[in-house]
């Protein structure tokens, strides 16, 4: 099981609507590509990687510990 953030570096996109195959998550505009397990980009045109969150299983509920390093948001966007 894994947390990453939702929107892809490279440009605003929701990597939700996305592709999951072989731990890596495709953006659905551009085709980059991430890592699940280091948030590592795997495929450009994104250059930056996304966070990734550690997540536990606790009596059958999912707990995620959200990172406390900053996200890396696409140009333009601005952290809430």
């Amino acid at each position: 099981m894994h947390a990453v953030d939702d929107t892809c570096t490279h440009q605003d996109a929701s990597l939700a609507a996305g592709w999951v195959e072989d731990c890596r998550i495709e953006c659905p505009l551009h085709t980059s590509s991430f890592s699940l397990l280091t948030g590592e980009v795997d495929q450009p045109p994104a250059k930056k990687p996304i966070r990734v969150h550690r997540v536990e299983v606790r009596d059958g509920e999912v707990w995620v510990e959200l990172s406390t390093l900053a996200p890396n948001l696409p140009p333009g966007m601005v952290a809430p």
